[in-house]
């Protein structure tokens, strides 16, 4: 089993965090969490690779202001070991219900000066090709072809969503023109109004769509809606809460342009299906916006994540493709004002949150973030 490890440092185990209305607090102290992954979408904090399902991972839950627990989650490599001085492997949330083979293993490590010694034992019960195994160094796959310059765009990307505000001006736009997008993806036929241009899908303008300043900009599924990966179809969703219409509505009034960016990889996944996929997708989307009965751009991240040469897909959330191409060539030219502006999503990186690509998101992009209770259920 692959172990992960999540952690803060002395110094970092008070992590100061933008609250609802843009001011900060502080969270409580980290305690460390042990359960085995239930999905590959999860990335190690310290190195930023994808941690394999069904591996043990430890994570560093802390107490958001807002109520909830907000997990960080690292590879034994990258664990701290100036943070594990003093825990004990039976203090390990979860530790009880470990494999005894894994038990060993958080033993060892809570015990030892340096996780060196059995990171090899505990990555190679994984097969992960590429993390350090028994003091060797790691291997990375080459970039090379026309990759390279897909990585280059993915490292110029990353570089600037960490930049400040005033930065942010002198990085080079996101290349795009109208006359790239097409009217399928891959083989898919996409319905009227809805275009693609690389691994992203969006749909077209249409009539009372005002570009603003203000972006009030929502995930999809398990935020929007409530649908199901067992159910396909335009019509297998309903809302999350009753509210939404009434909310959205309230916005749109007030001058804000609704948004949804939401990752969809089934599309790029089923390759026999995809057309299925397309219409479930996008069928669903249609049909919310005539429920809400006020008009929303839309984004679809239809990627994997990362690709065979371990490059992420800079449009799938938490990467901030999505907002970049809105920003920058759908929103009319107009300047975006982060301090009014927001998003909302439920894969914060709670205990049973699938992910945290939505708080990731927010991040990336520099927006505050809200879960969707806090919006529709107040």
């Amino acid at each position: 089993m692959l172990l992960r490890f999540s952690t803060v440092s002395h110094s970092e185990a008070l992590v100061v965090v933008r609250s609802c209305h843009g001011s900060r607090q502080r969270m409580a102290p980290a305690k460390v969490v042990a359960e085995y992954a239930k999905s590959g979408r999860s990335s190690c904090k310290g190195c930023t690779k994808a941690i394999s399902a069904r591996c043990l991972r430890l994570g560093s839950s802390s107490k958001d202001p807002r109520g909830f627990d907000l997990v960080r989650w690292f590879h034994v490599d990258c664990f701290p070991a100036a943070s594990r001085s003093d825990l004990a492997a039976d203090e390990i949330v979860g530790f009880s219900s470990l494999k005894d083979l894994d038990k060993d293993a958080l033993r060892k490590l809570v015990a030892s000066a340096s996780p060196e010694h059995i990171s090899g034992e505990v990555h190679k019960r994984c097969g992960d090709p590429y993390t350090k195994i028994e003091g060797k160094s790691s291997k990375k796959p080459k970039v090379c072809g026309t990759d390279e310059a897909e990585n280059e765009d993915l490292v110029e990307q990353k570089a600037c969503s960490e930049l400040s505000k005033d930065d942010k001006e002198s990085c080079p736009k996101m290349d795009f023109h109208i006359s790239e997008t097409k009217d399928k993806y891959k083989d898919a036929t996409l319905p009227p109004k809805w275009k693609a241009f690389r691994t992203v899908i969006f749909r077209e303008k249409e009539d009372g769509l005002h570009d603003s300043e203000k972006i009030a900009a929502f995930d999809f599924d398990g935020c929007l809606a409530n649908t199901s990966v067992k159910r396909t179809g335009p019509d297998a969703w309903s809302l999350m809460y009753q509210s939404i219409p009434e909310k959205l509505q309230g916005l749109y009034n007030k001058g804000y342009k609704l948004v949804i960016f939401t990752n969809e990889s089934n599309i790029e996944r089923w390759k026999n299906k995809r057309q299925q996929a397309v219409d479930s997708k996008i069928g669903r989307l249609e049909n919310f916006i005539k429920c809400v009965k006020v008009p929303i751009q839309v984004f679809i991240a239809c990627g994997l994540g990362k690709n065979k040469d371990q490059i992420d897909d800079h449009f799938r959330k938490p990467q901030a493709g999505m907002w970049r191409l809105m920003e920058e060539h759908l929103n009319s030219g107009i300047a975006i004002d982060m301090d009014q502006s927001f998003y909302v999503g439920d894969a914060a990186g709670r205990i049973n949150d699938h992910s945290d690509a939505d708080i990731g998101f927010a991040k990336a992009v520099g927006l505050k973030f809200h879960l969707p209770e806090e919006l529709f259920d107040a």
